[in-house]
């Protein structure tokens, strides 16, 4: 997990912007670098180049990643694959104008832990980098309301899910919406033994988000 923002620049939050539409991604790097313990120190227009970027020695991943769906080249849905298996920490939230329910189930089944549409206050979107940092799932309200309805419609059934009770316990405190640092309260362990649970918990479920296995864990009765 990324360290809690402060003053301190080792501290700050580090964020990626992927969006090739030049005037929205100005407005949106500088709310992010104005805001205390954010640091949005790349930025790009093209998937291809974030990876190139993200492939070169010595170069810190983001903390949290805000892309677009409707790149130039390569889909942002291929991006979040890319990325869930490059940087495994790294936190990806969509910001984009699709709100139909093809795209949303798709970017988060793929692996993003939030969708924001981009008529999203510039609160609303400084709020879901901390959020999703601290292991949260922030969503545009209009996203939100049918998320559980479109997850659940895509996910297989989960039948004979071997979960541990610590696991079944973690699962449970996702579908509470509890962050990982107040999983890890509650269950008394470190925030990174409940990224370790998580990992399991999803591969477990074949799923690639929180959202997703939440969703699952609902539908299936799995809590």
């Amino acid at each position: 997990m990324p360290p809690d923002p402060s003053n301190s620049t080792d501290d700050l939050l580090r964020v990626w912007v992927l969006e090739d539409h030049d005037a929205f991604r100005r407005n949106v790097l500088r709310l992010l670098n104005q805001t205390p313990g954010i640091e949005a120190d790349h930025a790009f227009t093209s998937a291809e180049a974030l990876l190139e970027k993200l492939g070169t020695k010595g170069v810190e991943p983001p903390h949290v990643l805000l892309l677009d769906l409707g790149l130039p080249g390569m889909s942002g849905l291929e991006v979040i694959h890319q990325v869930t298996e490059r940087a495994l920490e790294c936190r990806i939230i969509v910001l984009t104008v699709f709100e139909d329910e093809q795209k949303i189930s798709q970017a988060l089944t793929t692996g993003a832990c939030g969708y924001l549409l981009k008529t999203a206050q510039s609160d609303e979107i400084t709020d879901a980098i901390r959020q999703a940092a601290d292991g949260g799932t922030p969503m545009s309200p209009r996203v939100a309301r049918s998320l559980i309805d479109i997850l659940a419609k895509l996910t297989q059934p989960a039948t004979n899910v071997d979960l541990s009770p610590r696991e079944r316990e973690l699962l449970k405190h996702l579908v509470d919406g509890l962050t990982n640092k107040e999983i890890a309260v509650e269950m008394d362990v470190s925030p990174h033994t409940v990224d370790s649970y998580a990992r399991t918990v999803f591969s477990k479920l074949k799923v690639r988000s929180r959202a997703a296995a939440v969703a699952r864990a609902l539908k299936d009765r799995l809590v």
